[in-house]
């Protein structure tokens, strides 16, 4: 009797495991590789390449083989970026709308799912390497956000390392430089549960040496690619279905090209060089995704973190659009992106639907077979901002996506609004970059400018007609669309109703907007008992 029941149970489990490994082929393997700061126009598919003096043969023939997506949205910074993909949420629900400085702490909080967290719900072998920019705090780490392994991870954007450096800057107090030298950490590596240890610290200078504990940024993005084909060897073993999220560290600003790439590009920049470091590094990424005939069952999607930086200028991206990294202008937001998956993804697409960075939560829980959870991780109730992309990949439907939202790092209401052709501008930071360029007097207004609002009439533009947004057609002599009002202000008030069920969590870093007076705490204090009582309709103030 006891050898029958043994039997049976042996038996079971036998089917058990195939039914979860037929389970498991069903799910295609997801590789995310994110740029950092690519322009819009840098990617020859995008109208770049050769015409911007850096051939991108890689990423062309990615394009090539699958979906162009020219109306996709990042945020407006780094940070916000990441968190937005990383979390399928607008920035300001997680309180990521920027980081702190290095040694201050602080990150992703530990409630917010990621892409990891979730797709390990249904099985997924995670795996995280390059900018995470999302915190330095334990919790905060890629390994303790669902991904059962980190490589070769960098806290910080590129600049973050140089500030130690003697010889970028000679100028800095000794007990400064100190102190950055005490709290910079390195490139981290570990597993899921354990303490992160430093492989190796970062530094501005062109060396590679690993084994006495340091590595120029040139060198960095070459460990980048090594971690990402290692594992790629151990995932054809393993024959789990996985996810890897791949992010290099250039073509932010200072960009410091490896030896090999120095004057391989056509105009011999340094931006230019890199931009040929990143797109060879993302060829031998896919070719290794070739060579293991794991491309049968992988989607790749490659995108950026936000718009081009203008105000670095010339160390940085092209965009033809309006505006910078850092404003609610198209060029601060709209990015390059390009999914491909031979036999589901139609090779060739162009696609121009309104989609964008959040809506890779939605896509890869369908691709898992997955619902998005209704609580966060601490059981509290959560929302997603993130539509379902694969009926517009997979050529079945478009997307459901409708509008977009763009913010900065204080907003909590959208500094400017997206909904169809039409785009409603609110917030004119900066003159949004306008006279940006070597000749202005001024060159850096486009993120260093202050907020700085419209009353009443918003600028109105149609990106259909004016992409680069510099017709306001809200009120001229030829037409007026001022009834275009009534569908912005439907989808703000909509965007607003959710933040009384599923308030913001507080900001993870510091941002100052001037001076808090005792009048605006004291109308602080009556919009929150306004809002208690009222909803989101709110009278106008009457006193304290």
């Amino acid at each position: 009797m006891n050898n029958l029941i043994k039997r049976a149970a042996a038996a079971l489990t036998a089917l058990l495991f195939l039914a979860g490994a037929a389970l498991a082929a069903d799910k295609p393997n997801i590789l995310l590789i994110v740029g950092d700061d690519v322009g819009y126009g840098d990617l020859g598919v995008f109208g770049g390449g050769e015409g911007r003096g850096m051939p991108t043969p890689s990423l062309d023939r990615l394009a090539s083989e699958g979906m162009t997506m020219f109306s996709f949205y990042a945020q407006p910074s780094c940070t916000p970026g990441r968190a937005a993909m990383q979390t399928g949420r607008i920035p300001n629900r997680s309180g990521m709308t920027t980081v702190a400085f290095q040694g201050q702490g602080g990150g992703l909080p530990a409630a917010e799912w990621t892409l990891a967290s979730v797709l390990k719900q249904a099985g997924y072998q995670t795996y995280f390497t390059g900018k995470w920019h999302l915190g330095e705090d334990d919790y905060a780490l890629p390994n303790a956000q669902g991904y059962d392994e980190m490589r070769y991870v960098g806290l910080y954007h590129l600049n973050a390392y140089t500030y130690a450096d003697p010889t970028w800057f000679p100028d800095m107090a000794p007990d400064m430089r100190a102190m950055f030298q005490k709290v910079t950490k390195g490139a981290l590596s570990g597993k899921a549960g354990e303490k992160p240890k430093e492989d190796f610290k970062i530094n501005g200078q062109y060396v590679n040496t690993p084994e006495k504990g340091v590595v120029g940024i040139p060198f960095f993005d070459s460990y980048v690619e090594k971690a990402a084909i290692e594992f790629l060897d151990d995932a054809k073993k393993s024959g789990k279905p996985f996810f890897i999220n791949v992010n290099f560290m250039k073509v932010h600003q200072p960009n410091l090209p490896a030896p090999e790439f120095e004057h391989k590009s056509l105009s011999k920049s340094k931006y230019a060089d890199s931009v040929v470091e990143l797109d060879t590094r993302i060829g031998r990424i896919m070719d290794k995704l070739r060579a293991l005939g794991l491309d049968k069952n992988t989607i790749v999607f490659f995108t950026t973190d936000n718009g081009a930086w203008q105000d670095v200028y010339p160390d940085a991206g092209y965009t033809p659009f309006r505006g910078t990294k850092g404003t609610v202008r198209e060029g601060g937001n709209r990015v390059p992106a390009i999914a491909w998956m031979p036999g589901k993804i139609k090779a060739n697409t162009r696609n121009h639907d309104i989609v964008g960075g959040l809506d890779l939560m939605s896509t890869f829980a369908t691709l898992a077979g997955l619902k998005l959870p209704e609580k966060d991780r601490e059981g509290q109730p959560i929302i997603f901002d993130s539509f379902d992309m694969s009926p517009m990949l997979f050529g079945t439907g478009k997307s459901a996506r409708k509008s977009w939202f763009y913010f900065t790092e204080n907003e909590l209401s959208p500094g400017a609004v997206r909904a169809g052709n039409y785009k409603a501008v609110f917030n004119l930071r900066g003159d949004d970059g306008q006279p940006t360029g070597g000749l202005a007097v001024d060159s850096n207004l486009g993120w260093k400018g202050p907020e700085k609002y419209v009353a009443t009439a918003p600028q109105i533009f149609d990106l259909w007609q004016d992409p680069q947004e510099r017709y306001d057609i809200f009120m001229n002599n030829y037409t007026e669309r001022t009834w275009t009002l009534v569908t912005f202000n439907q989808e703000v008030t909509e965007l607003m109703k959710t933040y009384v069920q599923y308030p913001p969590r507080k900001l993870q870093s510091e941002v100052y907007t001037g001076p808090l007076t005792i009048s605006k705490y004291q109308n602080l204090e009556w919009a929150r008992e306004e809002l208690k009582k009222n909803g989101i309709k709110l009278p106008l103030p009457s006193g304290n």
